[in-house]
């Protein structure tokens, strides 16, 4: 008897799973911007992970006979004023500029995690961290990142710090402001007075609260450093050429803009629909993740015309 009812708890369990699975499915294909931002990283992943294996062509191969190629069945996208094709450099600078936005965006969450949960607990330690965060906050991040590269000097790896130094107050301060509104739970309220230690506290209740904002904040992180690192690399101060960047070859083609459009237009496009997709990513996380944010947005209305708004309205601001 003990069997069949462990078994039967057993089925049940994997029903709650599957209907929990369908459900998260549903979800995800009622959000638009959910579908989209999916759809739209996992090609611009594929393009940077599988790209460089197919193109024939080096992103460092110079061939000056054919320098300022127009678009062909040769080359698609064209050769730079080096004779260089445009779309291996553009597939290897998405893949560049993919490789640091990942790592920024998992380094700068973990330590913003960890600073904005301990300052959510300890008053003496939120006194310092939060100072800190302010300080570097209080700089536009352009800014800070060109200041931090020109300490450091332009490299990968340098650029790959200077950014998470950047986009951890960011992290940080979101972290803590959902950790200090679980803190004042009832429950929570109960474990202190049960003796529950602060570690158990932060690591098992304060958390897993905080996980889908982290989320969602990575993900603007991921196309927020995307940005930073273009223009970093569009004044030099990035990437440094000839190793291929969205940033540097825009800078390269601002001479030729008038005369070998497609310089411009095809490393440009490439850094929107990236950014876009990590833009529409994190709007979809936000709406299923988030119930609170998704509950205040507003059904859209019909105006005096008798056509829906275009955007939804929303009851205060984030």
């Amino acid at each position: 008897m003990a069997d069949t009812e462990i078994q039967h708890i057993r089925l049940q369990r994997q029903h709650f799973r599957s209907v929990r699975r369908r459900q998260a499915f549903r979800q995800i294909l009622s959000n638009a911007s959910a579908v989209w931002g999916i759809g739209l990283t996992l090609l611009v992943l594929f393009v940077s992970l599988v790209g460089p294996w197919i193109i024939t062509y080096q992103p460092l191969e110079v061939d000056i006979v054919r320098r300022l190629t127009a678009p062909g069945a040769q080359h698609w996208f064209g050769t730079d004023n080096f004779g260089r094709d445009i779309l291996s450099r553009v597939v290897h600078g998405t893949r560049n500029s993919a490789q640091i936005g990942i790592v920024v965006a998992l380094i700068a969450s973990v330590i913003g995690l960890v600073v904005g949960l301990y300052s959510s607990m300890y008053k003496w330690l939120d006194q310092i961290l939060m100072r800190v965060m302010d300080a570097l906050y209080a700089f536009p991040a352009i800014l800070l990142a060109i200041a931090i590269m020109a300490a450091l000097g332009p490299s990968m790896q340098n650029l790959t710090i200077c950014l998470i130094i950047v986009f951890i107050p960011a992290v940080a301060r979101i972290v803590r402001s959902v950790a200090i509104v679980t803190r004042e739970q009832t429950y929570i309220e109960a474990m202190e007075v049960l003796g529950a230690s602060n570690l158990r506290i932060i690591w098992r209740h304060l958390a897993p609260n905080a996980l889908p904002a982290l989320v969602v904040q990575a993900s603007f992180v991921f196309a927020e450093s995307i940005i930073v690192e273009a223009a970093l690399s569009f004044l030099g101060a990035g990437i440094p050429a000839p190793t291929p960047s969205l940033g540097n070859q825009l800078s390269e083609a601002k001479m030729f803009i008038f005369n070998s459009w497609w310089m411009t237009l095809f490393p440009g496009f490439a850094l929107i629909l990236t950014v876009l997709a990590m833009n529409l990513l994190g709007d979809g996380l936000r709406d299923m993740l988030d119930p609170h944010t998704a509950a205040a947005v507003k059904k859209p209305k019909k105006n005096k015309f008798g056509f829906r708004a275009w955007m939804p309205t929303r009851k205060g601001g984030v």
